[in-house]
């Protein structure tokens, strides 16, 4: 755990509670200890506030399989929150009126919570807090050792090359130049003779840029190049008119995916659009999955955006598991990319354009998917065997895979019951997804 103390603790104007020092961070039974959460009226136990609790149901899944659960108190035994769930009403609330405020972060990835604190910590001081150094001592080794003096700076600084800025932008700038406009970023820059990380070249002119506390998206010498063209702003760059003549078409699989969304609208499907980035929950667990090839972001911003899917299938169920009062049937699809691991693949990972529909209702079953499946080859033009599939997805004898040209690109059937437990859906589902990339 990392700790801001900005000079000041926090006081609750509207109950007159202080925090009392020093603050605790400690494990308990979840059974065992109860508080007012924020937006509540009476005491709740930890493992009541995961099942009654709008905050503690929508994140109950980080912690309701934990037989330990976390608790920050003061030296009084006075709850301050039940992180990462939810605060107190009294001690934890912030009221209006108050003037002293006291920050903690807590997390499980060191670099990544200090980045947060330096953020935090640089927002207040633009708004007239003062920051003063704290340090933890850790009973246990850390990335940056066991004392660890907070503000902690650990960004490494990054070299750019003054040919790398003029390929990239146009324009012949010196290093002084450069300097200015990463200043302008409020970036501490200097010249330099050096070679750009992961290059094998000669050394050469350039600029090494020290990223402030409160960024850490330095991560190529193209970056840097980035905000020398922002601090010298776009408007400083002379226009030029284009010398490529180029003529602009559709790629094949668009104009094929096109052709495949006319079909199903017009088998009565509804067209849905979807983020590619999701939750593990979402894109694993609810889909009887393991995992195994599906993609991690390896910063993400949230938890709801942290894996990249690897099925459409997922998407659709979002959909319908908040559709249960409109009138059934239900069936919607969506034409769009996926990606997933594959060592084969020189970036280690592959992106398919994917098809995915589907039917909810009392009707919903195999023989309704597999007629609707034959009804868009017909029309696609394309012929297709199918071979019996144990995707976990589906009901085992009631799920067969896709087959073209010898292999397999698809799935449909009906999906397993646990699946339709996990998204709250109450009527049999029918499912199916096909790679589109393979019928061209």
């Amino acid at each position: 755990m990392g700790l801001y103390r900005l000079t000041i603790q926090q006081t609750n104007g509207q109950a007159g509670l202080s925090v009392k020092w020093p603050v605790i961070y400690k494990g308990v039974d979840p059974d065992s200890v109860s508080f007012v959460p924020l937006q509540w009226d009476s005491p709740l136990t930890l493992r009541e506030i995961l099942k009654q609790h709008p905050k503690g149901k929508e994140f109950a899944f980080i912690q309701e399989h934990e037989p330990v659960h976390p608790l920050l108190t003061d030296s009084q035994g006075f709850i301050l929150s039940y992180p990462p769930i939810i605060n107190s009403n009294d001690l934890g609330a912030v009221q209006v009126g108050d003037n002293e405020i006291f920050v903690e972060l807590t997390g499980t990835d060191m670099p990544s919570l200090a980045l947060a604190a330096s953020i935090a910590a640089c927002d207040l001081a633009d708004n007239g807090f003062s920051i003063e150094p704290v340090e933890i001592e850790y009973e246990y080794d850390t990335p940056f050792g066991k004392n660890v003096v907070f503000p902690y700076y650990f960004q490494e600084p990054v070299f750019c090359s003054l040919s790398r800025i003029e390929r990239y932008l146009g324009e012949k700038l010196n290093a002084d130049e450069c300097v200015q406009a990463l200043t302008r970023m409020g970036v501490r820059a200097e010249k330099a003779n050096d070679k750009e990380r992961g290059q094998e070249i000669a050394a050469g002119e350039g600029v090494r840029a020290y990223p402030p506390e409160y960024r850490n998206d330095f991560l190529h010498a193209a970056d840097v190049m980035e905000d020398v063209m922002v601090g010298r702003s776009l408007g400083s760059f002379k226009p030029e008119r284009p010398s490529d003549s180029t003529i602009g078409r559709l790629l094949p699989v668009t104009l094929f995916s096109r052709q495949v969304k006319e079909l199903l609208i017009g088998m009565g499907y509804q067209e849905m659009i979807y983020n590619y980035l999701g939750s593990r929950k979402d894109l694993v667990e609810n889909m009887r999955g393991k995992g195994e090839r599906i993609i991690r972001i390896f910063n993400p911003m949230t938890e709801n955006y942290e894996y990249v899917r690897d099925s459409v299938i997922a998407s659709l169920m979002a959909s319908e598991s908040i559709s249960g009062r409109s009138v059934y049937p239900h069936k919607i699809f969506e034409v769009g990319k996926i990606a997933y691991l594959n060592n084969a693949e020189n970036y280690k990972s592959t992106t398919r354009q994917f098809v995915g529909f589907l039917h909810a209702g009392t009707d919903a079953n195999f023989n309704t998917a597999a007629g609707e499946l034959q009804t868009l080859f017909y029309y696609l033009s394309r012929e297709y065997d199918v071979e019996e599939s144990s995707d976990p997805r589906f009901i085992p004898g009631r799920a067969a895979a896709i087959v073209y040209d010898g292999k397999s690109i698809g799935v449909f059937g009906e999906l397993h019951p646990e699946v339709l437990e996990n998204w709250g859906v109450t009527v049999p589902c029918t499912a199916a997804e096909i790679d589109l990339d393979a019928l061209l």
